[in-house]
């Protein structure tokens, strides 16, 4: 068997239901993002079923009057009489923090707050879906915007190291709305589907807090930025620990003190993409991409900075898994997309080369266009890829699987 990199799976499984593989990483700490881990990935059963289809099936059978019934509840408790906020939202104004932070000021009467990563690089359209979320969605915002010389440095580290051109942004967006409540006394912050409901193991659905794993850390010596320990990063590249502050987790302890419950909204309310992307342009003029976004046929998604449509592709590199594949098995699992049609759709979009921002992430970063193709290469694994008369192309492709 050729070597498979990331401790992936050395045999390619496909959902018999979906188009995703075993290769699919699920969500980890970010802060731990290392080299040479071995990336957890997408549980698929015996009879062909991956977790997240199993609880697409699990979805269909809770009873969401129910849970509507135990949020108004939750909600409750957690109403002031002080004028304080009652309620955080983290979100760029992207289709889901539009729906969820206006859903929970407009039909629950919540004081909410909003906060704000802002992308490494926005688009025009997102840019302006955010303008228009802070002007219509009901509720105040805060947004912090790190040093540009230290984001572009440790989103360059991202790619060399890790291939992540992403990573800046992920560690920003899941780690900065817990401090933003410490520090303005808000007992409860949503977020809003469980990472389950895309490939973590289906029994994280089972209740709505989020795993505090993934906002805080009790030793300064665990945690990696770029895969580089941050001891390491102020030795070597000229940068302090307040430089970092604002990529890094919470303190458990100050956290664990504070008491403050950080929770799914999907766990309570039907989360369907599509019908919040519905919602949102109704209620806050949500726009959607005038194209395609490159490397799949949607335009709706994740469309707010100029570097998601690179981090997809990096996807593609070390998993055989791109943007197609993601948004396609997700509108299967909620019926907008049959099977046979969505392995059209990968085949044809999958892997696209990202070509419309791509000199501008490169000028952003400092790095030489070869050298980007050098890292891509280099993160090949050996059991995905093979490569034919100078072209690169995967050994295993859903069009060619036993389970077409």
């Amino acid at each position: 068997m050729p070597e498979a990199y990331y401790g992936l799976p050395e045999e390619v499984r496909y959902c018999k239901r979906c188009v995703m593989s075993n290769q699919r990483p699920t969500s980890y700490p970010e802060f731990k993002h290392t080299s040479d881990r071995n990336t957890p990935t997408i549980h698929i059963d015996d009879d062909g079923l991956c977790d997240a289809c199993k609880y697409a099936e699990r979805k269909r059978e809770i009873d969401w009057e129910q849970r509507e019934n135990e949020l108004r509840d939750l909600l409750d408790e957690y109403r002031r009489d002080d004028g304080g906020y009652e309620v955080l939202v983290p979100g760029s104004g992207g289709k889901d923090s539009a729906y969820a932070a206006h859903v929970l000021s407009e039909k629950y009467d919540m004081n909410v707050l909003t906060c704000t990563w802002p992308p490494t690089k926005y688009t025009d359209i997102g840019r302006q879906n955010f303008n228009n979320w802070v002007d219509k969605s009901g509720c105040d915002n805060i947004t912090f915007t790190p040093s540009g010389d230290v984001h572009r440095l440790l989103t360059r580290l991202a790619v060399e190291n890790l291939l992540h051109p992403f990573q800046t942004f992920i560690l920003g967006q899941k780690n900065l709305a817990p401090k933003i409540a410490l520090k303005y006394d808000i007992p409860l912050v949503f977020f809003g589907e469980n990472e389950a409901e895309y490939g973590n193991p289906i029994a994280d659905n089972n209740d709505s807090l989020r795993d505090d794993s993934f906002h805080t850390y009790q030793n300064l010596e665990d945690l990696y930025i770029g895969g580089v320990q941050v001891h390491e990063l102020i030795d070597e590249y000229d940068v302090t620990l307040g430089d970092l502050k604002p990529y890094l987790p919470a303190d458990y302890t100050k956290f664990d003190e504070a008491n403050i419950d950080i929770r799914y909204l999907g766990y309570y309310l039907k989360w369907i993409p599509q019908e919040n992307y519905y919602y949102s342009v109704e209620n806050m003029d949500f726009k959607a991409r005038p194209h395609r976004s490159e490397g799949t046929y949607s335009k709706y998604a994740s469309l707010d900075d100029k570097i998601d449509d690179l981090h997809y592709y990096t996807t593609y590199i070390k998993f055989g898994l791109g943007r197609a594949s993601y948004d396609a098995a997700h509108e299967i699992r909620t019926r907008h997309l049959t099977r046979d049609d969505a392995i059209r759709l990968v085949k044809k979009f999958d892997g696209e080369v990202p070509t419309r921002y791509f000199e501008e992430i490169m000028e952003y970063i400092d790095m030489d266009p070869e050298r980007f193709e050098q890292l891509v290469n280099e993160a090949r694994s050996p059991h995905l890829w093979k490569k034919e008369k100078g072209e690169w192309t995967l050994r295993h492709p859903i069009w060619e699987s036993d389970t077409v």
